[in-house]
């Protein structure tokens, strides 16, 4: 029997999940995760600004998901790799260990960036009290306070936009060290994201390069102003300072060294395997497959599950085309619908009701997921 091995659960690593499960229905299919559920690492400011609405549509059990049937999630970390054997080791969240080998393994356990995403290994109820935790801080100064958002991209934008409009008495200022946020999208969905801010009352500092803490476990929590610059403006006052700087971490401290680039990515080819690792292929924020690393955002799974049937039976493998800019979401739903920017920064307009129904009621839970049982948990 085909043994597979999905390093990672998270938005990437599931769509592989059950990619493969439907791909391949006689392989045997292990997915490691640190969580106990799918816990979406997308749409940080809804996540902030309404964690009740947010986990409706971005975080399922993983025995709710029926595109997961078959597939044997492992709740635990991967400790380390033996290449040359093809086997994974992992802890579980009791801290025994296991061997898992494996003819496949696809590497997708993401990036650490901020408190929203990291490794930590959490039961349902830490996700809890996560969720209930940065949506608190930001309501206990949300009357007058001032929150500094500091990055400018798509999370930083996020989070000030829906904050804003989520507490108008909140006074949302975003520090952002180019000339212009969303740098790595097209000039158009800058320009029309720019005109949401100012709408909102969020004031925009360009060229504002903030002193970042030099503990990444500060850079990765909540903290408090004055906010100071290395590029020479007075320091500002801030009574909650949320560091969406971009700053991430992949997890690939159990991979060997001499699979990574020299910032610690995966480095894979546009067909998505892993050079000098047979068999091993990488998805997602993890792999170094293009400068935005974009196989997470493009369908790059679609590409990885042919990919690996096709290498399991001796086929050439295709390669994923990675866009020129990034493209999607920004701002998440809005009580108006939710904007998809384009590569080309061209605007689509989904009404809300639309979103609700069919992108998220039968895209993603039956299209993408299989189905999601709404009695299992």
């Amino acid at each position: 029997m085909t043994r597979i091995v999905v390093a990672g659960l998270g938005d990437t690593g599931v769509l592989t999940a059950v990619g493969l499960r439907r791909r391949l229905p006689r392989a045997e299919i292990v997915g490691v995760s640190p969580t106990t559920e799918l816990v979406s690492g997308q749409e940080l400011g809804m996540r902030l600004a309404d964690p009740t609405r947010w986990q409706r549509d971005y975080r399922f059990g993983y025995d709710r998901i029926r595109g997961l049937d078959g597939v044997r999630a492992l709740h635990g970390t991967l400790t380390d790799l033996d290449v040359e054997g093809r086997v994974a080791h992992a802890r579980r969240l009791d801290g025994t260990t296991e061997q898992l080998p494996y003819d496949v393994l696809v590497v997708a356990t993401g990036v650490a960036n901020g408190f929203w995403r990291d490794a930590t290994a959490r039961t349902g109820s830490d996700t809890d009290a996560a969720l209930r935790s940065g949506h608190e801080r930001v309501a206990a100064v949300a009357d007058g306070g001032t929150l500094a958002v500091v990055g400018g991209g798509a999370a930083a934008v996020s989070a000030a936009a829906n904050l804003a409009a989520r507490w108008p008495r909140l006074r949302v200022h975003l520090y952002h060290p180019g000339a212009l946020p969303l740098p790595s999208h097209h000039a158009r969905t800058a320009r029309r994201v720019r005109e949401v801010l100012a709408r909102r009352g969020v004031v925009l500092h360009p060229e504002h390069r903030a002193e970042l803490p030099t503990n990444a476990d500060t850079l990765r929590s909540w903290g408090s102003g004055p906010l100071a610059f290395t590029t020479g403006q007075p320091p500002a006052p801030a009574d909650l300072v949320l560091w969406a700087v971009g700053r991430v971490s992949p997890h690939t401290g159990w991979l060997p060294a001499d699979l990574l680039d020299g910032d610690g990515f995966v480095r894979a080819r546009l067909d998505l395997t892993v050079p000098g690792a047979p068999g091993v292929f990488a998805i997602g924020d993890v792999a170094a497959t293009d400068p935005l690393r974009s196989s997470a955002r493009n369908f790059g799974h679609r590409t990885l599950v042919r990919n690996v049937a096709a290498h399991l039976r001796g086929a050439p493998l295709r390669e994923f085309r990675p866009p020129r800019s990034r493209w999607g979401s920004v701002l998440g739903p809005q009580p108006e619908g939710l904007d998809l920017f384009g590569p080309t920064g061209r605007r689509t307009r989904v009404p809300a009701a639309v979103n609700d129904h069919v992108l998220q009621g039968f895209v993603v839970r039956r299209v993408l997921y299989r189905g999601v049982d709404p009695d299992r948990s």
